[in-house]
């Protein structure tokens, strides 16, 4: 009896390695599907008498801040973008862009978003997603999004006007405090990532880490003594609870559990997946910390695209795209912690795509072609702070 073993082991692996191949593919085919390659919306105005000579810093500076200049009301509101669902502010944008201005001593130009940031603020609650051109609240369905009370508090600090918008800062932080539940972190609300969730994020968690810092500082500076020891408790249990919850890995949603792969390595947290707002745990936004320095870096590899630039996060939309704000980030962070190697390095990458009037994208797309919106508010605003980075150090809260 002849035995076949031998010829089956042989053909066995490859008929396994072909089906699994074409299960890939197909996934593969039918994700392009549902997410369609992005194209441009608007290629931005073009800033007469700035050179158009990609690869000089200075003028992707001069344009990113020109840009800024030409989303900035005379009213002090900052649209997001010129065009569409852009056309509107939010509070976080803004807030990135008055700080962007204080980072160059636009001082002035500065106080005029911050003004319209007080003018808007909420005597109570959470900021909402976004407001309209003249501060009537959008509604479309957005959920108010808490993050809104951090980003102010940390522009309104960097800018050091916290004694002229004081109750902003005291009510912002109130809110933050208010927030907080008995395991120490605040209840859901949706981030960045504008959509509803069911469970905090580190969307949320960072940037009320940064604002409690800054209201803090605020208050020491303007003797409100009982304000900053609230706000203190508050920091301190939030801070807690961010690195019991998110440590080590400062996912973008709890961990699931913990891994020591070998005895020695440090241990590797399981589920929630990275995100990029992991930058804002640290420097410029928070003092620096080595865990956190290695958990930033991890996670850009994780979230970087073929095209060079990264993704929101590991759990966005798997295309291929990248984000612009979200690649300026990771840049800042590499400025403001002394790497001005991986610094200059993205924002050489931002800026080989920008579009042809010189403008900063929302996206690059799969086709290595800028897409989305631009100018982008957020971008030009990142882009400002990572280049006042690289020639001094930022302040960083706490």
């Amino acid at each position: 009896m002849r035995d076949d073993s031998a010829r089956r082991d042989r053909w066995f692996p490859a008929v396994v390695i072909v089906v699994l191949l074409t299960i890939l593919a197909a996934g593969t085919a039918n994700n392009l599907a549902r997410n369609p390659q992005p194209q441009l919306v608007a290629d931005g105005v073009p800033i007469h008498g700035a050179a158009q000579s990609a690869g000089e810093r200075g003028e992707l500076m001069q344009h990113a801040i020109a840009d800024l200049d030409a989303l900035t009301l005379p009213s002090g509101a900052t649209l997001a973008g010129r065009d569409g669902p852009w056309r509107f502010v939010w509070p976080r944008d803004a807030s990135f862009v008055a700080a962007a201005r204080c980072s160059i001593g636009q001082y002035d130009q500065a106080d005029r978003v911050l003004r319209f940031l007080d003018g808007i603020k909420p005597s109570s609650g959470r900021w909402e997603a976004r407001y309209s051109a003249t501060g009537e609240v959008i509604r479309d369905g957005r959920e108010p999004q808490l993050d809104g009370s951090g980003w102010v508090l940390w522009a309104t600090w960097f800018c050091r006007a916290g004694a002229k918008y004081w109750e902003l800062v005291r009510e912002s932080a109130d809110e933050i405090v208010s927030e907080l539940t008995p395991d120490g972190l605040p209840a859901p609300s949706p981030d960045y990532w504008e959509r509803p969730e069911s469970t905090v994020t580190l969307g949320i968690v960072a940037p009320l880490l940064t604002g409690l810092r800054a209201a803090i500082q605020i208050a020491t500076q303007q003797n409100h003594g009982d304000e900053a020891a609230r706000w203190r408790a508050a920091l301190d249990k939030l801070s807690t609870a961010t690195d019991r919850v998110f440590g080590p890995d400062y996912p973008r949603t709890p961990a699931h559990a913990v891994s020591f792969l070998e005895p020695g390595l440090e241990p590797i947290g399981i589920g929630g997946g990275a995100d990029a707002i992991v930058t804002v745990l640290g420097p410029p936004f928070a003092p620096a910390r080595e865990a956190v320095s290695t958990a930033i870096d991890r996670t850009r590899g994780v979230l970087t695209q073929p095209n060079g630039g990264v993704t929101p996060g590991e759990d966005w939309r798997t295309d291929g795209v990248a984000w612009t704000p979200q690649t300026a980030l990771f840049a800042l962070s590499a400025a403001a912690r002394g790497d001005q190697a991986t610094a200059e390095s993205l924002l050489s990458w931002l800026d080989h795509y920008r579009t042809s009037t010189g403008a900063l994208p929302e996206k690059v797309n799969r086709d290595l072609e800028p897409a989305g919106e631009a100018p982008l508010g957020w971008t030009s605003a990142l882009v400002v702070l990572t280049g006042a980075a690289l020639h001094k150090p930022l302040p960083i809260p706490g």
